[in-house]
């Protein structure tokens, strides 16, 4: 059975983009151009799987239909946003968003991501925990433990440690990181992997040996000595 994906923006043009991509992926898709629309539909429509959740919009913003539907639901929540503040994407996951996605972005990745969150929604797997000399990763709850001990990484830290581990031993060319964790639609100054990466290599410990500076190229983790 198809899943059912409501997509909600303001801007038709976005719906059609998203709509088309995701329906060619296989999914059913209803829209709403409003927050008032959306919440109208959902509660409607109890088969939604997935909601897709534009956040400047009129009549009810993106928040404010989340913290409705959160009263009453579970269901999987994707957050569509052209902000990039890091006090948005926390705001969001306090109010129990499950992914944040700052537009512009490439549809093949939203689309990759509505699959990565569904598969999530029904429950840990063995894929979704990564664990390498004493490091810990959850994809799921986004917990890291070093050495057994919980550590907080802000949410692209986590992205950013995640597609480290993912790659264990493979040279990543900076535009290659800011593909893969920024999105290729990134127009910031790539320095902001040097900023995280000097976080991450912080709350690592003696472990952020790992990550090597690879000089006029990038980073790789590698645990080889």
């Amino acid at each position: 059975m198809k899943n059912t994906i409501l997509v909600v923006d303001d801007e038709a043009r976005m719906r059609k983009i998203v709509n088309d991509f995701l329906t060619k992926a296989g999914y059913n898709v209803i829209e709403a151009e409003n927050g008032q629309q959306a919440l109208d539909i959902f509660f409607s429509d109890k088969k939604i799987d997935l909601v897709l959740l534009d956040v400047m919009m009129p009549v009810l913003d993106g928040w404010a239909v989340c913290k409705d539907i959160r009263k009453e639901s579970k269901v999987p929540i994707i957050m569509l946003t052209a902000k990039s503040d890091e006090s948005d994407e926390l705001l969001g996951f306090q109010l129990g968003v499950d992914e944040y996605i700052t537009k512009p972005f490439s549809p093949k990745i939203l689309v990759a991501r509505v699959e990565v969150v569904l598969r999530r929604a029904q429950g840990v797997s063995a894929q979704d925990i990564i664990e390498t000399h004493g490091i810990y990763i959850n994809k799921l709850t986004h917990v890291v433990k070093i050495d057994g001990k919980e550590v907080e990484f802000s949410f692209k830290e986590f992205e950013l440690l995640e597609y480290f581990l993912e790659n264990e031993g493979i040279a990543l060319h900076r535009n290659t990181i800011l593909n893969n964790v920024w999105n290729y639609d990134y127009y910031g100054e790539d320095r902001t992997i040097d900023t995280h990466v000097k976080k991450i290599r912080s709350k690592l410990g003696d472990k952020g040996k790992y990550i090597k500076t690879i000089w006029g190229l990038g980073y790789k983790f590698e645990t080889l000595d």
